[in-house]
């Protein structure tokens, strides 16, 4: 068992890694769910404009990095007290550097966007600006499964 400890550990980190990256939510990315479904369509102007920070969760790093350091701790020590112990503390300690490098990948900078509708009131959207939008521009409301902002064309 021990000879495929490491192996198996490299295996667990990378797919927490790769899992990992991520972007600002934005305009032109949808989710597998989000395809056919109907949006309400409204139009609006941007008025204000900010970066916000986007933070991720660190959950699925905490699992991952507490079960990866459980298996790799308990391989320390002479007797299974000895390897229980160092298991629970591989675990803790993988489970805190595991979250935290989860909420370091997965954390972003987005914009929150305040935008006025032509129909009246006010509403706030935090996306990705991969459009370069700016106070001022007319912009396409879309709310579906999520809202996101678009150019308004014509």
């Amino acid at each position: 068992m021990r000879r495929y400890a490491k192996p198996i550990l490299i295996l667990v980190l990378a797919g927490a890694v790769a899992s990992g990256c991520a972007r600002a939510p934005g305009p032109n990315t949808y989710e597998a769910r989000e395809v056919n479904q109907a949006a309400a369509v409204e139009r609006g102007t941007i008025v204000s404009m900010r970066p916000v920070s986007v933070e991720g969760t660190g959950r699925t790093g905490t699992l991952v990095g507490g079960a990866a350091g459980g298996v790799a701790g308990s391989f320390i020590g002479g007797d299974w007290r000895s390897n229980v112990l160092a298991g629970i503390a591989g675990a803790v300690i993988g489970g805190v550097a595991g979250g935290a490098a989860e909420r370091s990948m997965t954390s972003a900078t987005a914009t929150e966007f305040i935008v006025e509708l032509e129909r009246g009131g006010t509403i706030a959207v935090v996306q990705g600006n991969d459009d370069g939008l700016r106070v001022g521009d007319t912009v396409t409301v879309l709310r579906g499964a999520r809202t996101r902002l678009t150019p308004s064309r014509g």
